[in-house]
């Protein structure tokens, strides 16, 4: 006869909760609060009026894309719109590394994003491991 076993599903505390909590939280505020943020900036010594000039698209590209990482900052945050805000954000560093590689040619620049594309996407596969 096979045995019956139950066992009690354990709670969990709430460091452990704030503990993975802690990355998606770095990866938001970094995007909403800093890396999007600065694209709002009008100062004429503002770097990225100067890289998205050489772009060629247009200071309402820069505008753009600074409102699609805050925003993506933003809904990374909450539980329902996790894999939106995950999009929203790869979408954005895809684009800068193809930039870098096919546009400047500046390889070693590339590196940067795809360092924040794994960051979202291990940010992502975590929430969606304890939804």
């Amino acid at each position: 006869m096979a045995d019956l076993r139950l066992t009690a599903e354990q709670p969990r505390h709430r460091l452990d909760s704030f503990m993975a909590w802690l990355p998606r939280l770095a990866v938001g505020i970094a995007f909403a609060g800093f890396i999007g943020w600065s694209k709002f900036s009008r100062d004429p010594h503002n770097e990225w009026i100067g890289v998205f000039e050489r772009l060629g698209l247009g200071q309402g590209f820069r505008y753009f894309t600074g409102a699609m990482q805050v925003a993506g900052g933003i809904l990374l945050l909450i539980p329902r719109t996790l894999t939106i805000g995950a999009a929203m954000l790869a979408c954005t560093m895809i684009g800068a590394m193809a930039v870098h590689l096919f546009v400047f040619h500046t390889a070693v620049f590339a590196m940067l994003p795809a360092i924040l594309l794994g960051a979202i996407v291990a940010v992502w596969w975590a929430g969606r491991m304890t939804a």
